[in-house]
């Protein structure tokens, strides 16, 4: 996602309010993939892997359409930077998209989408590992709050239920240190081309890896429904491609930093939404937890 100058005043003008709406477009949209994700797999009878492959197969062909037609020059890239490129395919998009989905299956909508808000900790933790970046006392904080926020909606306090989730609890773990990686690999490569370039190849090559552990008649059999399709390509044009451009276009009119507060209801978004349509509801212990990590995520956001 593209990040913009920006002026800091902070009277609420038309254009702020209205990056403000798009951010938060963006954390609602964001917040809606448990959503497809159930619908697939529990109405459809998807596989996480196929579910994975096609959010980014479409993902790729609508990109590859629309640069085509807008900006075809956004698609050429130097070899020198395919390793980057492959990195983020394989990291932060076929192991993420896969890992998350397999959260959501697992554990619920509402808890794998507070754990994957454990990724602003993991950005921390890779930066001052592998980039040499200093952890400052707020950083410390919020890993502090994320890490015992994830501890409580990962029920710690309750031994059975970390002997029947445990296996979700690590897809969602995953999802957020995977997130994370999409975060590093987006970041370093929007240094030298649009987002939509990187997001573009990025969707691609994970496409592409996720397609190599596919079982082709199960892509033939969703191929095969209309109504599969519909709700395949509703997730790629929504809650991934949609939101992304909401969040970039409403950066155009409001500070990053202020953006990532609202995208940081993403989570909230999800556990009304979870509660909602699927019935699902969080213990009070897991609720202060996810409180906690957005919390943790917020403090990180203004790091």
């Amino acid at each position: 996602m593209a990040a913009y100058p920006q002026s800091e005043e902070t009277n609420l003008t038309p254009g702020r309010l209205k990056g403000f709406a798009l951010v938060l477009l963006a954390a609602v949209l964001w917040g809606t993939l448990g959503i497809f994700y159930k619908t697939l797999m529990g109405v459809y009878g998807l596989s996480p892997l196929t579910i994975a492959f096609f959010r980014a197969a479409f993902s790729a062909l609508f990109l590859l359409v629309g640069l085509s037609v807008s900006r075809p020059h956004w698609l050429r890239i130097e070899w020198r930077d395919l390793p980057l490129l492959l990195g983020f395919g394989l990291f932060g998009v076929a192991a993420f998209f896969f890992v998350y989905v397999n959260a959501i299956d697992r554990v619920g909508m509402a808890v794998g989408a507070v754990l994957l808000y454990t990724a602003p900790a993991w950005v921390t933790i890779i930066s001052w590992r592998f980039l040499g970046e200093p952890i400052t006392p707020s950083q410390w904080l919020a890993l502090a709050l994320a890490f015992v926020g994830c501890a409580l909606v990962a029920g710690i306090y309750d031994l059975d239920r970390i002997r029947l989730n445990g296996p979700g609890i690590l897809f969602g773990l995953a999802s957020g240190l995977t997130y994370g990686l999409y975060s590093v690999f987006n970041k370093a490569g929007v240094r030298k081309y649009p987002p939509w370039t990187i997001l573009f190849y990025g969707m691609l090559v994970g496409a592409l890896m996720l397609l190599l552990a596919q079982d082709l008649t199960e892509i033939k059999r969703a191929l095969g429904s209309s109504a599969t399709v519909a709700w395949l390509v509703a997730l790629a044009l929504l809650p991934t491609l949609g939101s992304g451009l909401a969040f970039a276009t409403g950066l155009r009119f409001v500070p990053v930093s202020a953006a990532s507060v609202v995208a940081n209801l993403e989570p909230v978004v999800a556990t009304i939404l979870a509660y909602l349509i699927l019935g699902e509801v969080m213990a009070g212990w897991q609720i202060v937890g996810g409180v906690l990590v957005i919390t943790g995520a917020f403090i990180s956001s203004q790091s």
